[in-house]
């Protein structure tokens, strides 16, 4: 794809009203609270959108498409495990992680919450949480600038290291100044730009396809097996594409939307707005995988790298401008990821470890200062990383998917609905669920080729139960439970 001055155009503008919106909270970020949650004032459609933007980055238009082009239908399990553990995630937890962060000694981060809930007077928790966000989140942001930089060097012909300078100049810079509301504003229009690319590029498709019968007895002929929905010998696979779901409860960028939702009321309308918009672009995105194998075959077209088809379709199908606007799509969902995981990963380093454990008396003013400037350490550390291109993104993203899935995501559904857990069983199922991430993946693939986040959350869980059943639960933790649960109920 060559360069044009229209889909550049797009790009600075589409970029500079990114910025617009981080300089215009610049001001409004008072308390940490407001830079870290928002004030607790994000309405449902933003709270869900935002939710649905910060996860699934650019995977969602070049990942998943890509692989519905090489293996098929069969591949569409891992969109139906996402949204599966998406739903659950809005319907289980999110009431209930709201009502306890706020009524509770307002906790404002993942590690905050982990600590008040089991009287962890120690920190043990608050610093096993710690270390794992920022391991996980570097490597995790680190893999959404190297998407950046080569979506940048396919449109534009860039070299990779400006593209990956430009790219990430912008999502700091937002993220630095604007904060949580910056963030989830602009997550607000990604998702919405998100969308709209994934039913346009496969509506135009199907047109001049001549409808999905037509496309799909092109795609009979040229690759039947992509049309196979499931195979017994792939039983495994399905597994472990379904098991993606479990990843939800554990991933801090998005259980921070329901920590920061104006009100529990909300909700319900939240969940409706965040699905939907969920499944729709799921739909698109494996839609244009399938696709696009009948229109590469009909028009006798040449595709080196599967996972860019979203990139040739949108260039093909329309003018330069709209072209421009679709492409976005991809750096927008590039951007709301990492924006997103840079702001966790700040607000550990400034609230869980610099103001809870160092300095307690730290003005306000401090603590901002520090979360600034570990927004800055955060992305430098993860741009020296990035400038591997040779790295593999799908690899850091699933065991970082995995590592959260497995030692937040047990712990977080247990500590929610179980009263007699304690602070042995979550200190011990975060262990259990990130080893048993470590070294399945090291070493049981010989023996079970299974993703390693089931291996890994089971083995957690059952760490959760053993060592909880084996301990006592702490003075306080058992009323603060029961009055978290009178506040549900009184809130419906």
């Amino acid at each position: 794809m060559q360069i044009s001055y229209q889909i550049a155009i797009v790009f600075v503008l589409y970029s500079l009203l990114m910025l617009a919106i981080g300089f215009y909270f610049y001001r409004n970020n008072e308390t940490t609270e407001d830079y870290f949650l928002g004030d607790r004032s994000m309405g449902p459609v933003v709270s869900a959108l935002s939710a649905g933007a910060s996860d699934m980055s650019g995977w969602l238009l070049m990942g998943l498409p890509g692989a519905l082009y090489v293996g098929g239908l069969i591949n569409s399990h891992i969109a139906i495990g996402l949204t599966i553990g998406a739903t659950i995630n809005w319907v289980l937890v999110a009431k209930r992680l709201r009502v306890y962060t706020s009524v509770i000694d307002n906790s404002i981060t993942i590690p905050d919450y982990f600590e008040t809930r089991f009287s962890d007077d120690k920190h043990i928790l608050r610093l096993i949480s710690a270390v794992v966000i920022l391991i996980f989140f570097t490597f995790y942001v680190s893999s959404g600038l190297v998407s950046g930089a080569k979506l940048f060097e396919a449109t534009f012909g860039v070299k990779y290291n400006h593209a990956l300078i430009t790219g990430t100049l912008i999502i700091v810079t937002y993220t630095f100044l604007g904060g949580y509301k910056a963030v989830c504003w602009t997550d607000l229009i990604q998702g919405l730009l998100m969308m709209g690319a994934l039913v346009a590029v496969p509506c135009m498709m199907l047109y001049h396809l001549g409808g999905l019968q037509e496309s799909f007895n092109i795609i009979a002929r040229v690759k039947p097996g992509n049309l196979t929905f499931l195979e017994d010998s792939s039983l495994v696979a399905v597994i472990s594409s379904l098991a993606w779901g479990l990843g939800y409860f554990g991933q801090p960028h998005i259980l921070v939307r329901f920590m920061s939702i104006r009100s529990i009321k909300e909700i319900p309308q939240a969940t409706t707005v965040g699905i939907s918009w969920m499944g729709i672009s799921l739909i698109g995105s494996c839609l244009i995988g399938l696709l696009g194998v009948a229109y590469v075959a009909k028009f006798h077209l040449s595709l080196a790298d599967p996972e860019k088809i979203f990139i040739h379709m949108s260039a093909t199908l329309f003018n330069p401008w709209i072209s421009g606007v679709l492409l976005s799509a991809i750096l927008a969902a590039v951007m709301s990821t990492a924006s997103s995981q840079l702001l966790v990963s700040s607000s550990t380093i400034a609230e869980d470890f610099y103001s809870k454990i160092f300095n307690r008396e730290a003005p306000v003013k401090t603590v901002m200062m520090v979360s600034r400037a570990s927004v800055l350490a955060v992305a430098l550390i993860a741009f020296f990383i990035s400038t591997n291109r040779n790295a593999s993104v799908l690899k850091i993203v699933s065991y970082a998917w995995a590592g959260f899935g497995a030692s937040f995501g047990t712990v977080i559904l247990f500590s929610l609905f179980w009263a007699r857990m304690t602070r042995l069983g979550a200190i011990m199922g975060m262990i259990f669920g990130a080893s048993t991430v470590i070294l399945y993946d090291k070493f049981g693939r010989s023996f079970l080729d299974i993703y390693e986040i089931v291996p890994g959350f089971l083995a957690s869980s059952l760490a959760i139960i053993v060592f909880s059943l084996l301990s006592s639960v702490r003075p306080g933790t058992k009323d603060a439970f029961d009055l978290v649960m009178q506040e549900v109920r009184k809130e419906g």
